[in-house]
């Protein structure tokens, strides 16, 4: 290649180069959380991780040490105003300023609507989207003033898209919202050069999953019925995650903004 040739195409992998990178990750012991954690820590990230359960969150930092990142946590949930303060004051404090935000945290609780109290309802959706817009707005104070951009990544699903006939009038409202505050900050973060995506999975491989994979009556009828549906024909993995976090938290998404990244083997698109 001659002089001329841009510096990123002599190396495009460049594009995806995080290292020094600070990025908070809240749920950060939850099975995307760890995900995301382990990913920005093999990338050279430096990270502050945040989650309420302390012993998961030591099990996370470890893991992590191990890949040789540099790690602060922060046992504490985007439950309230002075929690989301504190978790970017954590990185401030640690690192001298965050530059990524990666929300892990959220919950599902499927109940059929007419038998789901209103305080159900009411925590699925503090879960899922009062903790995110909380954190990205202690993130967006933080990235304002500082004035070197972002990247900022929500966590939806399928499920934003799609119904669900097993209760989930209130995870599939909540994640909907994600997708709407997604494009919103997308919109307003823009003139700050903030980038604001969303992963939208569908069931990929976890602890709470690893029933799925199994080979047994009930494992092989409800994943064959799934994967009718879907068609790439298999449930994800984690490294299918992987590569779309890692592009979105990257210089390579620099030009994307307001999108949910639909992780999900095309179910969505059928």
């Amino acid at each position: 290649m001659d002089d001329a040739t841009p510096d990123w195409l002599k190396n495009p992998a460049r594009l995806f180069d995080i290292r020094g990178k600070v990025a908070v990750v809240t749920g950060a012991s939850g099975a995307f959380g760890m995900l995301a954690v382990k990913v920005l820590a093999g990338a050279g990230a430096k990270l502050v991780l945040a989650a309420g359960n302390g012993k998961a969150l030591d099990e996370a930092a470890a893991a992590c040490n191990a890949m040789g990142a540099e790690v602060a946590c922060v046992a504490l949930r985007p439950n309230t105003e002075a929690d989301c303060d504190t978790i970017i004051q954590t990185g401030i404090d640690a690192f001298g300023g965050v530059d990524i935000l990666v929300v892990g945290s959220g919950m599902n609780d499927p109940c059929p609507i007419v038998d789901m109290p209103l305080e159900r309802f009411e925590s699925v959706m503090d879960g899922n989207v009062t903790g995110a817009w909380l954190i990205c707005r202690a993130f967006g104070k933080h990235a304002i003033a500082r004035g070197r951009g972002g990247k900022v990544v929500l966590v939806s699903s399928a499920r934003g898209k799609l119904g669900h006939p097993a209760g989930y009038s209130a995870y599939c409202a909540s994640k909907a919202a994600t997708d709407g505050l997604t494009r919103a900050l997308g919109c307003e973060w823009g003139k700050y050069g903030i980038t604001v995506n969303a992963i939208a999975p569908t069931v990929f491989r976890s602890p709470l999953t690893a029933w799925m994979f199994e080979d047994n009556e009930k494992a092989n009828g409800v994943r064959a019925g799934f994967l009718s549906r879907v068609p790439l024909g298999r449930l994800g993995e984690p490294e299918d995650l992987a590569g779309p976090l890692l592009f979105l938290v990257s210089r390579a998404s620099d030009f994307h903004t307001g999108h949910t990244v639909y992780a999900d083997g095309g179910y969505t698109a059928g």
